[in-house]
C-alpha cells in the first residue's frame, strides 16, 4: 500500500545511529545518505528515510501516529526493542508483548525514537 514513509528529525545523526541499530536488529541495511543529507532504509517491502524538515523548521512527532515495522518474530521484535533503547530510543506503551483483539494475535515492541516520534515492531502469530 505505501511506497515509502519519510521522518523529520532535527539530529540526523542520533536518528541515524538509533534507526541503523534498530532496523538492523530486524536485518535491514545501514542507512544511506542520498546528495541531500536524507538518510534512506530500503528494503524489498518499502523505503523509509529520515531527513532534515525542507522548510527550515524544527521536526515534531505526530501526536497519534505511530508507525510500524514487520519483525520475522518475537525474538526479533524485542532485539529491536532493545537496540532501540541501547542508541537513545525512550519505552512507550505497554512492555513488548502480545496484544490480541479483534481475532488478531500480534507482538508488539514500542518505543519513543530520539525525535520523539512513536514506532512499533509488529510480530503477527497465529490466532
Amino acid at each position: 500500500m505505501f511506497s515509502h514513509v519519510m521522518l523529520g528529525a532535527d539530529d540526523l545523526d542520533a536518528s541515524r545511529r538509533f534507526y541503523d541499530a534498530t532496523l538492523g536488529a530486524l536485518g535491514l541495511k545501514p542507512g544511506r545518505e542520498d546528495d541531500h543529507g536524507r538518510i534512506f532504509y530500503r528494503s524489498p517491502a518499502g523505503v523509509f528515510g529520515l531527513t532534515k524538515p525542507i522548510d527550515g523548521r524544527p521536526a515534531s512527532c505526530a501526536n497519534g501516529s505511530t508507525i510500524g515495522f514487520a519483525a520475522e518474530s518475537p525474538e526479533a521484535a524485542d532485539a529491536w526493542h532493545a537496540a532501540g533503547l541501547a542508541h537513545g530510543g525512550t519505552a512507550c506503551e505497554d512492555p513488548p508483548g502480545v496484544r490480541e483483539g479483534a481475532g488478531m494475535k500480534l507482538y508488539l515492541a514500542y518505543l519513543r525514537d530520539p525525535a520523539g516520534n512513536k514506532i512499533c515492531a509488529l510480530h503477527r502469530l497465529p490466532a
